[in-house]
């Protein structure tokens, strides 16, 4: 009797382990697809040609377009990971929009996680993009200083850094060819956003992360 119901464990134990290992297998897979849905493929290290490939594709300014510096990460995880972590979190997103002010202040923060929406990122959620500055979306903090993102680019064409002097804001753009048409929609969005601003001088900045990603 005992040995049959070892028989019995035992058989119960293997159907939860296929359960378990079936359900892996799907999470798996669903998420695969959802990726292949929203158009994002696996991070690859790119050069510079492919850079400005894609800048041209998705209509960015040549004297605009930047790289992002590996050494931001390091920069990212040398803070307090306990006391930061929910903003180094979202400080490595791969699509944002950072709003700084002339005084070089965060005042408006957009990221890929907070956006929602399906195949497609929403970042018009509640029409946060009807207002320049936009609305708040993602959670603002101080943690990354316009100072200190202009440290991490790395100018595509011209040896010089960005130029943001007599601006009333600085838009840093990330976007990345992996993200494939959210890249493309987000820089959309922003550009159409900054030609709310009528009266004040607004500078977008936009920085390729992929070879961040990639590594």
């Amino acid at each position: 009797m005992i040995h049959l119901q070892n028989i019995l464990n035992m058989r119960v134990e293997r159907v939860r382990l296929v359960m378990i290992f079936t359900l892996f297998l799907t999470l798996t897979s669903c998420s695969s697809i959802v990726t292949a849905l929203y158009g994002i493929k696996q991070p690859v290290a790119v050069k510079e040609h492919t850079i400005v490939k894609y800048a041209k594709k998705y209509n960015i300014p040549v004297s605009d377009n930047y790289v992002l510096d590996t050494a931001y990460f390091s920069y990212l995880f040398s803070l307090d990971s306990i006391k930061f972590k929910a903003q180094i979190k979202n400080h490595y997103q791969p699509l944002q929009a950072l709003y700084y002010d002339d005084s070089g202040h965060l005042c408006s923060f957009q990221i890929n996680c907070y956006a929602g929406g399906f195949p497609n990122l929403k970042w018009n959620r509640n029409n946060i993009m009807t207002t320049f500055p936009p609305k708040q979306q993602a959670p603002i903090d101080s943690i990354v200083g316009l100072q200190t993102q202009l440290k991490f680019l790395k100018p595509i064409l011209p040896a010089v850094g960005p130029s943001i002097n007599n601006c009333d804001y600085i838009v840093i753009v990330y976007w990345n060819k992996f993200m494939g048409r959210q890249s493309k929609r987000l820089i959309r969005i922003i550009q159409k956003n900054a030609k709310l601003e009528s009266k004040k001088r607004v500078k977008i900045i936009y920085v390729n992360n992929d070879n961040i990603f990639s590594r």
